[in-house]
Order: C-alpha cells, then sequence, then structure tokens
C-alpha cells in the first residue's frame, strides 16, 4: 500500500500540514523540521503527487514543446538545451513531433492544453492555428511568425546569408546558386535567402534559388541538388541555408567526379555538433543553438510569470562562420 501523506508526518513527528508546507516550499519551516520530514520521505519511499501539487500551486510545472521533428539536427540538439534548462529549473518538457503536418500539430496543441502546461515553445512552420493567440497561454516561437503577440527568436538569419554570400563572392565564385526550403513559410530562416540576393545584386550577380519542397525528406534534397547540376553545369559556388542540404549536394557533386572546393565551393547553415562530427570541413554558419535555447526559456518563464515586458517581438541572436575546406 501506498504510503500517505499522513504516514510521513506521523513518522516526522508533525502535522500534515507542516509536510505539505515542506513539500510546497510555503511559510517557514525549521531546517530541522524540513530535515526530518526528508528522512521520513524517504524512509517511507513516499513520492508527492505532482497533480495534486500542481491544483494547490496553480502550476503543473509543465512546458510543450512543438518541434518538427528532433531527428533534424538542428532540432535534436535545440531539445537538449531545452530540457536541460528547463529541468535545472523545475520544469518537465512534454515533447511533440509535429513533421509539420498542421492537423497533427493541432491535436498536439490541444493536448498540452488539456495538461495544463504552463507554456509552450514551438518551432514549426505551421500558420494559422488560431489557439497559439489565446491570452491565457504563454507562447514562444522559434524562428516562425505566429502571431504580432507572439515573441520569435533565432538566430541572425539576414547576416548569416550576407556573410556566406559575401564569403563566396571573396573567394572568386560567379555563378553562385542558393538551395533554400519552402518559400511560402513565414519563417525568419527565409531571411537567409533575401540576404544572398540583395548581396548577389549588390555585385552585379544574377541571383538563383532552388527550393526544396517537404526539406526533411533527404530524397528531395538529392533530387534538388542533381536538377542543379544538370541545369547549371557552370556552378562554382553554392549556399545552402541548412547543413543538411549542403552534405546532399556535396555528395551528389562528388559523384559526378566535382571537386571540393576546387570546382564547387560550398558553404552551409547551422553548424550543429552532429554536422560537425560527420562533416567536419564543411565552412557554415554556426546557430547560437545553446543561447537561442536559453534566451527561448527565459522569456517563456517571464511570460508565465507574467513579467515579460519586452517590447521586441523579434529577436535575433549572433551568429559565426565555421570556415573549412569546403570553400
Amino acid at each position: 500500500m501506498k504510503p500517505k501523506i499522513q504516514d510521513v508526518a506521523k513518522l516526522a513527528g508533525v502535522s500534515p500540514t507542516t509536510v505539505s508546507r515542506v513539500l510546497n516550499d510555503r511559510g517557514y519551516i525549521s531546517e530541522e523540521t524540513r530535515e526530518n520530514v526528508k528522512r521520513a520521505m524517504k524512509e517511507l519511499n513516499y513520492f508527492p503527487n505532482d497533480v495534486a501539487r500542481s491544483l494547490f500551486n496553480k502550476r503543473t510545472n509543465l512546458i510543450g514543446l512543438i518541434l518538427p521533428t528532433t531527428s533534424n539536427p538542428f532540432f535534436g540538439e535545440l531539445t537538449f538545451y531545452i530540457e536541460t534548462i528547463c529541468n535545472s529549473l523545475g520544469y518537465k518538457i512534454l515533447l511533440c513531433n509535429s513533421l509539420n503536418d498542421i492537423e497533427k500539430e493541432e491535436k498536439y496543441l490541444e493536448m498540452l492544453m488539456r495538461n495544463q502546461v504552463d507554456g509552450i515553445i514551438v518551432g514549426t512552420h505551421n500558420q494559422g492555428i488560431l489557439d497559439y493567440n489565446n491570452e491565457n497561454l504563454a507562447v514562444i516561437s522559434i524562428d516562425t511568425y505566429l502571431s504580432d503577440k507572439i515573441p520569435i527568436v533565432g538566430s541572425d538569419n539576414y547576416n548569416g546569408g550576407k556573410i556566406a554570400t559575401e564569403l563566396l563572392i571573396s573567394k572568386g565564385c560567379n555563378k553562385i546558386i542558393n538551395i533554400d526550403g519552402e518559400f511560402n513559410l513565414r519563417t525568419q530562416a527565409r531571411l537567409r535567402k533575401i540576404a544572398y540576393e540583395d548581396v548577389m545584386k549588390a555585385n552585379n550577380k544574377t541571383p538563383i534559388t532552388y527550393e526544396i519542397v517537404s526539406a526533411f525528406d533527404g530524397g528531395n534534397q538529392i533530387k534538388v541538388a542533381n536538377k542543379i547540376l544538370d541545369e547549371h553545369p557552370d556552378v562554382d559556388g553554392v549556399f545552402a541555408t541548412n547543413d543538411l542540404f549542403a552534405a546532399a549536394f556535396i555528395n551528389e557533386a562528388r559523384k559526378r567526379g566535382k571537386k571540393i572546393p576546387e570546382d564547387i565551393k560550398i558553404i552551409g547553415y547551422d553548424g550543429t555538433e552532429a554536422s560537425r562530427s560527420l562533416l567536419p570541413d564543411l565552412t557554415t554558419i554556426k546557430q547560437p543553438i545553446e543561447l537561442i535555447a536559453k534566451t527561448s526559456v527565459d522569456i517563456l518563464i517571464e511570460k508565465i510569470e507574467g513579467n515579460f515586458k519586452n517590447k521586441e517581438s523579434k529577436i535575433a541572436l549572433p551568429i559565426s562562420l565555421l570556415e573549412g575546406s569546403t570553400t
């Protein structure tokens, strides 16, 4: 039979109310009493009921995290940092992989709200989900515009795209092609493409961008890489807006006997630990993933506690260039 709070109180020589106050850290409790209660809990193998405590505190200490897929290195690493930070603050994570399916995302959101999560961090690319605008729900977005009321946290995408394109030009590339994700997504990552276009035009070069639809599909990445090589055999520079796109292009180019970087110079974007392990020589724009996670959690906690006063709705965190041998 599971021990009850009354059993803990009896063994510790205190009232059940005192045990409750220790569990919920309410009111003054002497250190001696606190230690007696903890010893009794340990001896009885007693674990407090989180549901009951959440009713008492009016908090569940649960945070929902909705992402397209944690199999993607960027989102996998982001999840690691968010979970680690939340755990250090006493919060648990409910993780949802939506695969950018709007119906699945809506069901996940409904589930999170039924579980009374204190807040939600969203990294998906679906727009038009009205429940995100619920005034009683604290929400933060990673890179994607959801509404005017929801802050967006991400890297300085425009500056990253600018640095990448300028680097390729400085290396003598003339035919530089951009590989990007779906154009219609209202994500700040599209600023990488816009920066590429601006730099190309400023240098009297014609911008050419190839779109990868269903960008998480590795087969689509390979198809686009081969399409570029077929249609532009004179390509000598590629700016891929994430490292997976860059990796797919490098593999297909090498199959055709192209030498990297002698024939084609390539730069990616993300700089995750996974991509650095698998492609240590890849030149890439590194996102500050840990800082994105920390900033997102910090703002979410401020919103949960009603202390968020920052009027800035878009937070662009500094990127850095990791120059390898692909450029």
